[in-house]
């Protein structure tokens, strides 16, 4: 009512107040984020930019999605928010657990994003030993951002040489259309086959 009012004191018709509360309306409308698309979000890190540019308003409906209905890709998205302030009072330490609570459930993306934190030391210590744990249980689910950053950690001595093998043969078979990611890919691939027998490597070549 407030809006028409205020559109009808400018000397707008009937018609065209109509059509301006619509737009007002549905410009106020955010529709909550499907499962593929918010995992499609959190493997671009696009996720905490798209809660900013949707204004916030999906805040209590991303909280409830991770608190009560515990799906794991809003425990991720909610626990990104928590830890770097984004729409919400900052607090690290419950955003951490909640993207462990979401790892734990076997989020891929927040195994690896859980591996990358502790393979950066960022929010928690540096560990490698947990950010190889965290990778593998990730790159065995897919994840080619946790297989190749394990690869990295296998090829600085930082892990057996009994991951070779897998490792290698998880990249060998991975598929991507970034230009830099298979760069890297290639060069951990050459990495990875030289310090790996030809017998070991022939079988890690052959289809999955």
């Amino acid at each position: 009512m407030r809006q028409f009012t205020v559109l009808l004191l400018l000397g707008l018709s009937a018609p065209a107040i109509a059509w301006q509360v619509a737009d007002v309306e549905e410009a106020k409308v955010v529709q909550i984020y499907t499962q593929d698309e918010l995992a499609e979000l959190i493997k671009q890190n696009k996720h905490l930019q798209r809660v900013r540019d949707d204004e916030c308003q999906l805040v209590q409906d991303i909280q409830a999605r991770a608190d009560v209905m515990k799906l794991p890709l809003y425990q991720h998205l909610f626990g990104d928010m928590l830890m770097f302030g984004v729409c919400v009072p900052k607090d690290a330490k419950r955003g951490w657990d909640l993207l462990q609570a979401s790892a734990l459930q076997g989020s891929p993306e927040a195994l690896e994003q859980v591996g990358r934190y502790y393979l950066q030391g960022k929010i928690v210590q540096k560990d490698l030993t947990k950010a190889r744990e965290f990778f593998y249980q990730a790159g065995a689910m897919g994840s080619l951002a946790a297989q190749l950053q394990l690869a990295e950690l296998l090829l600085a001595d930082a892990g057996s040489p009994r991951d070779y093998e897998t490792v290698y043969r998880w990249l060998h078979h991975s598929v991507t259309s970034d230009n830099a990611l298979h760069q890297r890919i290639e060069q951990a691939l050459s990495g990875l086959a030289s310090r790996m027998p030809a017998s070991v490597l022939e079988r890690a070549k052959r289809p999955l």
